[in-house]
């Protein structure tokens, strides 16, 4: 916000823990609790047992109706103190009156589960002579104090509103940009009301690109959010700014197919670029944290990434699509066994072609053991035939480019099968479609560099042949080969690959997939999602359908 007062800051909880202060740390511990019966107690004239065990409902209810009660007076310090992190809790409950304006609050609790108390809150902002109703819900739980043995309220961000995440402060002044009207390539109006994913996005273009696109800035009350390049979120507007009018890549169809799409599987992220200009027709997420993993994820993409290692096995020469590369029951590298997924039949006389159709990882383990290749050999065709990995793609707001380190021991491996220290994002999984597709990289974007004349990342791309080869194996993927079910009834120019990333301390795969279909590249990843064809499948063949 430009205006108003000091922001209190929403510290991070881990630093107090460690002070380990006041309330200090908490647990929520398992219900042993026989700690305070026979021989546990104090003698006569001790210290009181501390008690132990998760807070009874007694305890839950007491505990929330004080805490409510000093809230709704505005009495921060006796509100904190209701609290396990109570310095932490004052500062952020007194920015709630000072910082955010917000006064008469009322709050209604719901019916407890367990020790998580649901609650509404209704509040008004007042700010210069304006005044506006505010109300929400959030929801709150009651843990034992570790050192006091006190039912306290487990300070979070959240607890003051939903959306608040560490470091997070609520303000209310003049708008730190002004408001923007985003339409899509055809002019077509996009809210975050009728494309719900799209709301960190509009926020971070708002962010960038306000100032410049000949809007007014507003009065509102505000999430001012600690993540760089992550915008403001209003929450009350007070006085309405002028918008200033800004055109995207994007398609509003394409846009509402994604949506739709994510929808159906949690912790599932997508992106459409369109392969001829690199554009980004759509982007949507449907995670519960509200980050935008399409551009800025960091996960092992798995088998996708076959497409680059094996544009990297063409292009030094070690095989062809029709080449050799044996598809083995295992292969070990320097002491580590890799395997295949359960029922792939081994094929000792198998193709490229066969291999990458099929998924066979050890294929590609046996051949990263091939002169001339190193353990360079993939960062660099990652780098200069895919534009990946080298933090210089600008495509309007805030983005990871994929990483690709050169690894030795096992990880080289493994990295060339999409797991080991390789990181991708569904957006760098979609411009490495794109760039097979075409033989040519193009930095996806989301506003045209003519804004604000920014430089886009470049790369030489591939040789024409090697681009034939990759479409010709991945159009075998679709229409024969693991995406076959996902792909089918796509008609006109379609390749696939699928994936799937294994994490530890995950009891399922990531499940990743990426696709083409004239002139619509899509990649999609979920956590926790299983195969590729088990839900990023049907995410990618979504979209990929709007280009009908």
């Amino acid at each position: 916000m430009r205006k108003g007062a000091k922001t209190a800051v929403i510290g991070s909880v881990f630093a107090v823990m460690v002070g380990g202060a006041g309330y200090g740390a908490f647990n929520v511990m398992s219900a042993l609790s026989g700690s305070g019966s026979e021989g546990g107690g104090s003698g006569s004239g001790g210290p009181a047992a501390v008690k132990t065990g998760p807070p009874s409902g007694a305890e839950v209810k007491e505990t929330s109706t004080k805490f409510f009660a000093a809230w709704e007076q505005g009495d921060a310090a006796k509100a904190a103190a209701y609290t396990n992190f109570a310095q932490k809790a004052q500062e952020s409950l007194a920015g709630y009156h000072d910082d955010a304006h917000l006064t008469g609050v009322k709050i209604t609790p719901g019916a407890a589960t367990g020790a998580t108390v649901p609650f509404s809150v209704r509040a008004t902002v007042s700010f210069e002579g304006k005044s506006k109703p505010f109300a929400y819900d959030s929801r709150l739980t009651v843990v034992r104090g570790e050192t006091t043995g006190k039912a306290l309220v487990d300070w979070k961000p959240s607890v003051l509103h939903p959306e608040m995440q560490e470091g997070d402060t609520l303000v209310t002044g003049e708008s730190a940009s002004p408001p923007i009207e985003a339409v899509d390539r055809n002019n077509v109006v996009l809210t975050k009301e009728k494309y719900p994913s799209l709301g960190p996005i509009l926020d971070a273009l708002r962010e960038k690109y306000g100032d410049t696109a000949g809007g007014t800035a507003g009065v509102e009350l505000a999430i001012h959010h600690a993540t760089e390049g992550a915008g403001d979120t209003a929450l009350v507007t007070l006085a309405k700014g002028k918008a200033g009018k800004l055109r995207t890549t994007l398609s509003a169809s394409v846009q509402a197919a994604a949506e739709k799409a994510v929808a159906r599987y949690a912790e599932s992220s997508v992106v459409a670029v369109q392969p001829s200009s690199g554009e980004v027709l759509a982007v949507a997420n449907h995670r519960a944290d509200g980050f935008n993993a399409a551009f800025q994820g960091t996960l092992a993409p798995g088998s996708t990434m076959k497409i680059i290692t094996a544009a990297m096995l063409i292009d030094n020469g070690v095989t062809t699509m029709n080449g050799p590369a044996p598809c083995p029951p295992t292969a070990t590298w320097q002491s580590q066994t890799f395997h295949n997924l359960t029922n792939l039949a081994p094929n000792e006389k198998a193709s490229l072609a066969n291999s990458f159709m099929r998924s066979c990882n050890t294929a590609f383990v046996k051949l990263i053991d091939e002169k001339p290749l190193t353990d360079e050999s993939l960062t660099t065709e990652a780098q200069t035939r895919f534009g990946l990995g080298q933090n210089n793609w600008k495509t309007g707001i805030p983005s990871f480019d994929g990483n690709i380190p050169a690894s030795g021991g096992p990880d080289r491996a493994a990295n060339a099968i999409g797991q080991g220290q390789v990181q991708m994002s569904p957006l760098n999984m979609a411009s490495v479609t794109a760039t097979a597709m075409t033989g040519t990289f193009r930095q996806p974007v989301i506003v045209s560099p003519k804004l604000d004349d920014r430089e886009l990342a470049t790369a030489k791309g591939l040789p024409s042949s090697t681009s034939a080869q990759l479409r010709a194996m991945m159009n075998l993927t679709a229409t024969s080969g693991t995406a076959a079910q996902v792909m089918a009834g796509l008609g006109g120019n379609i390749g696939a690959k699928t994936g799937s990333a294994e994490v530890d301390a995950q009891s399922k795969s990531n499940s990743w997939f990426t696709g083409y279909r004239n002139d619509i590249a899509a990649a999609a990843m979920t956590q926790q999602g299983g195969h590729g064809v088990d839900a990023a499948g049907p995410i990618v063949a979504a979209v990929l359908r709007t280009g009908d």
